[in-house]
This record gives C-alpha cells, sequence and structure tokens, in this order.
C-alpha cells in the first residue's frame, strides 16, 4: 500500500450554506496544506441555488486550494460518492459532510493516523471515550447500539461504529471496490466491504451533532434499508467484492 502523500476530501451538499462554509474553513485551519491535495463538492441537481453559490464563493475565496465542483451523473448519496472517488488525485480520500454533524476537527485526527499506517482505513467513533452524540434521540441511539452488536457477531469485528461513514480510506482501495448501493446504505457498504476483505481499521474518538441547517435526507424507516445491505456483504463471494 502506498506511503500517505496526500489526502482528497470529499464533501457532498445538497442545502446547505453556513454550516458549508464553517465546514471547510475548520478543516483547512487545521491541516497543514501540504496534506490536502484537493478537494472536491459533490453537487446535484437538487442542490440549491444558495448552495450553489456558497460552494463557488468558497473555490473562489480559498483559491490556494484545489477545489472542484463536480455535478454527480447519477442520483442518490451513494452514487455521488462513487462517482468522486474515481476523481480523486491524493493517496488517501476522506468523506465528509457538509452540515457539521461530522467533526471536520476530527480530519487532522485522520491523517496524523493514516501517516504512521497508510495501509489503515481511520475511522470516526462516536462510541469511543472522546466521542459522542449530540442531539441524536434516545430510541435511535438504543438501535444504533443494538445494531452495532449484531455487526460484532456477524462480522466477527471489535470495531466500535460501523453507522458512522466518516472515514480516511486508501484511494486506490475505494476505487477498486465493487461498490453497490446507490443510496444511504452506502455509508456502511464502504465499512463492511473493506471488513470483509480483511482491511486493517484504526479508530478515532469523534462526535456527531444534530444539523441546524437545511433538512436531513434519511428517515427512520430508511434505516431499514442497512439490513439488506448488511446480510448481502455478508454471505457475499469475496471474490465479487473486488472490480473483475
Amino acid at each position: 500500500m502506498k506511503e500517505f502523500t496526500s489526502v482528497s476530501i470529499i464533501i457532498p451538499a445538497l442545502n446547505e450554506t453556513y454550516l458549508f462554509r464553517q465546514t471547510v474553513e475548520i478543516m483547512l485551519g487545521i491541516c497543514e496544506k501540504s496534506d490536502i491535495e484537493e478537494l472536491i463538492f459533490v453537487l446535484c441537481d437538487r442542490t440549491t441555488k444558495e448552495c450553489v453559490e456558497t460552494a463557488e464563493l468558497i473555490k473562489k475565496e480559498f483559491n490556494a486550494y484545489m477545489i472542484e465542483i463536480y455535478y454527480q451523473k447519477k442520483p442518490f448519496f451513494g452514487n455521488a460518492l462513487q462517482e468522486a472517488f474515481n476523481l480523486v488525485k491524493g493517496s488517501h480520500v476522506v468523506t465528509a459532510a457538509a452540515d457539521m454533524d461530522m467533526d471536520p476537527y476530527a480530519v487532522s485526527k485522520f491523517i496524523e493516523k493514516s501517516k504512521a499506517s497508510p495501509e489503515s482505513i481511520i475511522a470516526a467513533s462516536r462510541w469511543m471515550t472522546g466521542g459522542g452524540f449530540h442531539g441524536y434521540k434516545k430510541f435511535m441511539l438504543a438501535l444504533n447500539y443494538i445494531f452495532q452488536k449484531m455487526i460484532d457477531v456477524l462480522f466477527l469485528t471489535k470495531l466500535t461504529d460501523v453507522t458512522y461513514g466518516y472515514r480516511l480510506y486508501p484511494a486506490e482501495l475505494m476505487k477498486s471496490v465493487n461498490w453497490e448501493e446507490a443510496k444511504h446504505p452506502f455509508a456502511i457498504e464502504t465499512c463492511l466491504k473493506p471488513l470483509r476483505l480483511g482491511m486493517n481499521f484504526i479508530e478515532v474518538p469523534a462526535t456527531w451533532n444534530i444539523r441546524t441547517e437545511g433538512t436531513s435526507e434519511i428517515s427512520f424507516f430508511k434505516y431499514f434499508r442497512y439490513f439488506k445491505t448488511v446480510f448481502h456483504v455478508r454471505f457475499m463471494k469475496k471474490d465479487d467484492i473486488i472490480k473483475k
């Protein structure tokens, strides 16, 4: 596996403005410029005018960095990230959020760990000491815990947070896997397929914060789609995980 040379940061955006800007400002403020290869803002035909304008202003104001605004070809969240993976130029890639629910300060921790272990996936965990859930409903928190324990048994893993799709990956890996999920279950597919491939994971504590701007695209019932993904990945042939 390649050494860490730089990271590409992918940020899908739909209806965020001031939180979008704040996310970028924090990430670029805490990371060494030499560690950042590029930022890729993934927009779609449903992205609001205000969000598009924010993306364009950020690109103009942070012109010292390579920032690309990319309009996804296929619909849905999973497809947005899959298309962006094929664009990255860095040795590693981070998938982040524009609404601050994913702790932007964690990126510097990801990079630090990746430099020491470039072949590993660096994953944020809300369940570790130092992490946490801010604004998460108690019922959803209980379901998340139960789901996590189910994954522990099915995949024989000691990971503490498989549903938090906030991770740094070797870019080579993400381009080589046969991804199948077009929608939000892609967040767990990007954890479970590397697990099946025997990838090493290093977890770092991070928080999750309820969004204060825009609206979420994930409803309670959509979480049930994760179960289908879990069992599909668990029992699929290992050879089918890698692109032919």
